[in-house]
């Protein structure tokens, strides 16, 4: 898969889940599962954009 596309993509569901967040905050469910979700997303965000910049070196 292309690492840019890939970081599109995972951004792309980033913010999907900031959505579903923002809705569940604002209903008073339990919001931990999603907050979870969006530090591994940020993690895997980065490390795809790590990869991205190796291969241009």
């Amino acid at each position: 898969m292309d690492l840019e596309y890939k970081v599109k993509e995972l951004k792309h569901d980033y913010v999907r889940i900031q959505g579903d967040l923002e809705k569940l905050e604002n209903t008073g469910h339990n919001t931990v599962p999603l907050e979870k979700q969006l530090v591994k997303l940020e993690n895997e965000i980065a490390e795809t954009k790590d990869k991205i910049r190796q291969q241009k070196q």
